[in-house]
């Protein structure tokens, strides 16, 4: 072996012991154990030696404490850990040695300065977490630098991955934000998912924060008005198996904006066509990931969307050379809108079966609607006034998730202007001002009270200059943008869906069994009109014992359609562990068990 191979070996057993630790710290972390411990580190030597700074705060249980032993080295003493109950804190381990022949402290001190570089407050105030960087590592050649900072950096990103933005194009007038985290598991392998959320008009950081992605409001923490909300690790995060990048699209959604005001203007296909040369500009940044398996992801609305994308790639695929080509896998559809005439003509069928109206008006409004309860004949007076009964028995249901109180969309700037703690909100007299006048009394919770925090997060001046947000273009950021300028060209997907089967791609459709939105009936009847042929019919699935839903698996087109016991209109943000149960067991390829 040369001088340098040996060297480098010695920096890689060096480098093995305090990496498992970050690696383990992690992992317990993101378990939610949160109990203080404490750490110690490296060698008492010679002049160059010294002790190694406290390890672990908040992330290893007393019993699971790790020590880094050497040989014919003293043991440090366990180090006495900090302990802050009122904030929750990300931790940052960094443990390792002092090599004697360690000369040229300048090096020491710079890696020490590009650490707290990484670690700058824009995560600590994004979050609300406190960082803790504790760098003792020295070698005693100048080659170990890039290799420490590299691991540490990995570290680092991947609990601010989400902080990294995007756009279309500097000189373009379309530009797309985004928001973008590795795999927690092995980003080098595991797939790529883009997300898109519904809306249309909904930001990737409602997705991110409220259903799939690593982070999310500490809701017990941050009531109170004069500081931002605090955020959390979601231990249900897709990104425990999957990489995902969350999007801000069409443009004028979220922090997504246009240079000018003609490219505001959007359609269905238009907004398909943003997605896809954003992520082809991607992929081209982000070489290292175009190997990986890619899926797009979304739900609601996006079941427009999402497969006008799909058929772009795989047409794209046909024509681009191999290096071109995208990776893709398959598909993810939660509660998709498909056909506005097949899911809106389900709702009144649902109701039924939920037992939300009777069988005298079921079978009345289906007798006198033919079947047919939209887009009715202006001339059948006897239908419209059965649609009239079926509207006041579910005008008060909370459509997303038919068990759960309705409430007005408090993700406005009207909430804000009564201040962001939901407890406000729940006033009598507030809630006069805002709720529909057929409240008569006032709920303790609702699911909208949620999404306050994101809109005073989102639109914290601080936060958004930590985000690189452009200063002047984008006034105010709402969840969902109900103001775009945007062309419903496209009425139904199955076509496209047809033509996807052929290609043999992975599709899974699931669905809220508790969504009134698009019912999961109607979510069925398009893909009947498929014509797949079913390989399992209606098996449950299980998640920690309890049944979390049922599938069926169809022979053609790999597809899977899954229904998600007690879930919504959005189903991870109600059924978070199953939904992390179903996507994991589904990319490995299996389900039912």
């Amino acid at each position: 072996m040369t001088k340098e191979g040996r060297k480098e070996s010695k920096l890689k057993q060096y480098m093995i012991a305090p990496f498992r630790i970050l690696n383990k710290a992690r992992q317990l972390y993101m378990k939610g154990v949160v109990e203080c411990a404490g750490g110690y580190g490296g060698y008492a030597g010679n002049n160059n030696g010294g002790a190694l700074s406290p390890a672990l705060v908040h992330a290893i249980p007393e019993e699971t404490r790790v020590v880094v032993h050497r040989k014919q080295r003293r043991e440090k003493k366990m180090m006495s850990c900090y302990n802050n109950e009122d904030e929750q804190e990300a931790i940052i381990v960094v443990v390792g040695s002092v090599v004697r022949r360690l000369s040229n402290r300048h090096y020491k001190s710079e890696a020490r300065a590009q650490l707290k570089l990484l670690s700058t407050m824009a995560f600590r105030k994004l979050t609300n977490m406190t960082i803790l960087v504790r760098c003792s590592f020295s070698f005693s050649f100048l080659s170990s630098l890039p290799v420490l900072l590299n691991l540490l950096t990995r570290f680092l990103a991947s609990l601010a991955n989400c902080l990294l933005t995007f756009k279309l194009g500097d000189m373009e007038s379309v530009q797309l934000f985004y928001w973008f985290v590795e795999s927690e598991r092995n980003p080098e392998e595991d797939p790529l998912l883009l997300w898109l959320t519904g809306g249309p008009g909904c930001s990737g950081f409602s997705g991110l924060v409220f259903e799939v992605g690593p982070l999310m409001f500490d809701y017990a923490k941050s009531r109170g008005s004069g500081t931002l909300p605090t955020l959390k690790l979601n231990p249900f995060s897709w990104t425990k198996v999957a990489s995902m990048i969350f999007i801000d699209a069409p443009v004028g959604t979220g922090f997504s904006y246009a240079t000018n005001p003609e490219s505001y203007g959007v359609t269905d296909t238009l907004a398909a066509a943003h997605n896809y040369q954003f992520l082809r500009k991607w992929l081209l940044s982000n070489p290292k990931f175009q190997k990986n398996p890619l899926y797009i992801a979304g739900d609601s609305y996006s079941g427009i969307i999402l497969p006008i994308l799909v058929k772009t790639i795989s047409d794209g695929n046909e024509i681009e050379g191999g290096g071109k080509r995208m990776n893709l896998k398959g598909y993810i559809l939660g509660n998709p809108v498909t056909d506005l005439s097949v899911d809106k003509n389900w709702r009144i069928p649902f109701y039924h079966k939920l037992a939300l109206i009777s069988d005298q008006f079921y079978q009345a409004t289906k007798t006198n609607c033919k079947g047919q309860y939209i887009n009715v004949d202006s001339s059948n007076a006897a239908c419209f006034q059965n649609l009239q009964l079926v509207s006041e028995c579910v005008r008060n249901i909370f459509t997303a998730q038919i068990l759960e109180p309705n409430c007005f969309d408090a993700a406005t700037k009207e909430a804000k202007a009564f201040g962001w703690d939901p407890s406000n909100l729940t006033h009598h007299n507030q809630l006069n001002l805002l709720l529909p006048n057929a409240f008569h009394h006032t709920p303790t919770w609702c699911r909208s009270y949620n999404y306050v925090f994101s809109y005073i997060w989102a639109n914290d001046g601080e936060v958004q200059t930590a985000l690189h947000v452009r200063k002047g273009i984008k006034m105010e950021w709402n969840r969902c943008n109900r103001s775009l300028s945007y062309t419903y060209d496209v009425t139904s997907t199955v076509p496209y869906h047809k033509y996807l089967i052929n290609k043999d791609y992975k599709v899974l459709i699931y669905s809220g069994d508790h969504d009134a939105v698009i019912p999961y009936l109607g979510t069925m009847t398009w893909i009947k009109s498929l014509n797949l042929s079913l390989k399992r019919d209606w098996l449950p699935w299980y998640v920690g014992g309890q049944v979390g839903g049922y599938t069926l698996q169809y022979t053609q087109g790999n597809y899977n359609l899954v229904y998600a016991t007690g879930g919504g209109h959005t189903a991870p943000e109600y059924r978070p562990e199953e939904s992390l149960a179903m996507i994991s067991r589904w990319l490995a390829g299996f389900l039912s068990n």
